[in-house]
């Protein structure tokens, strides 16, 4: 299955003619550099100069900061979606804390998806549906085989590791290792 078929609301903001479609790639990508290093406040102007486009081709494709956010984390949510279907053949606890650990990691470096994943919008609705469809196997396989508590909820677990991911400042590697350790331990049976 392609991107855009996961993900029809991505392929239906990507223009067709090849020049707006490079120049909306470039636009995405220059925009998940900016945000991953300075946050929600990055500026469109630098996103646009990065891109080698002028600001009116920024707002041409994206008319509003929340529309190239939410544009953008389209595909980035599909790549964690995709994480599931990747440890899928591990054992229950093992493809479950597995997920976990990759969504801690990948949503830990992109604060802006995680401060957008709050905010009210069909796409960030969107967003958290492709998560909750990707990890709900992974959990339903691992309450069945008795290793997770068969009263949480995706939506619980979710929650759960996104306050870890939301933490900014962890020493090391080790130490995130450890906190998002005893958050996945807590659902465990």
């Amino acid at each position: 299955m392609t991107l855009a078929e996961r993900v029809p609301a991505l392929a239906a903001r990507r223009p067709r003619r090849a020049d707006a479609a490079r120049n909306f790639d470039a636009l995405i990508a220059a925009g998940r550099d900016a945000f991953a290093e300075e946050g929600s406040s990055a500026s469109l102007e630098d996103i646009a100069r990065r891109a080698g486009v002028g600001i009116g081709t920024l707002y041409r494709n994206f008319p509003t900061r929340d529309d190239l956010i939410d544009t953008l984390y389209l595909g980035e949510v599909d790549a964690l979606a995709q994480t599931a279907h990747e440890v899928a053949d591990l054992e229950p606890w093992a493809a479950l804390a597995a997920w976990l650990d990759h969504f801690v990691r990948y949503v830990g470096t992109k604060h802006v998806l995680l401060e957008s994943l709050n905010r009210p919008s069909a796409v960030m609705d969107q967003c958290r549906t492709i998560m909750f469809d990707a990890g709900e196997p992974l959990l339903r396989r691992a309450q069945s085989a008795g290793v997770v508590d068969p009263d949480i909820t995706i939506s619980d677990v979710v929650k759960l590791v996104s306050g870890v991911a939301a933490v900014s400042s962890f020493d090391d590697d080790a130490q995130r290792e450890r906190v998002l350790g005893l958050a996945v331990n807590a659902i465990r049976c």
